[in-house]
């Protein structure tokens, strides 16, 4: 299978169609802002020592997504998301989209700025809603 990177304009028209955003961005990152309606499960946590990997990242994304679900992921700069959606084709994902731009924003191969989710004129949630939360995340269904 193969990863596709859409454009935060084409996560939204994704996730309007029925797609499930997952933010794999530190729970504290996810509270600042994130798209209506992403989950969140972090591939690192944020402590006093730095971002540390999350080692239940697979098992949580196992027990919470079916292997067919559409998923959309995607991090602050698009390298936690990137290398998430990796792990999810391996596992046996069948669609994935990775945002690219992330949520603040990246760079091209050019190196010209590409604006994330929250520097374009897209809707933004914050705080963790309940459902949305890690915690409540890991007791998800898969669908």
């Amino acid at each position: 299978m193969t990863i596709k990177s859409v454009t935060p304009e084409q996560t939204y028209e994704l996730l309007q169609s029925g797609a499930v955003y997952v933010d794999v961005r530190s729970e504290q990152e996810f509270a600042e802002g994130h798209p209506p309606g992403a989950l969140n499960v972090p591939i690192a946590h944020l402590g006093p020592g730095g971002m540390t990997p999350n080692p239940d990242f697979m098992s949580v994304i196992e027990r919470a997504f079916g292997k067919n679900e559409r998923l959309v992921v995607g991090c602050k700069a698009g390298g936690r998301s990137r290398r998430a959606a990796e792990l999810l084709v391996r596992a046996g994902y069948t669609d994935v989209s990775d945002m690219t731009a992330g949520w603040e924003g990246s760079r091209d191969p050019f190196g010209r700025p590409l604006p994330g989710w929250s520097k374009r004129e897209l809707p933004v949630e914050k705080g963790q809603p309940e459902g949305q939360r890690y915690e409540d995340v890991k007791q998800r269904q898969p669908k």
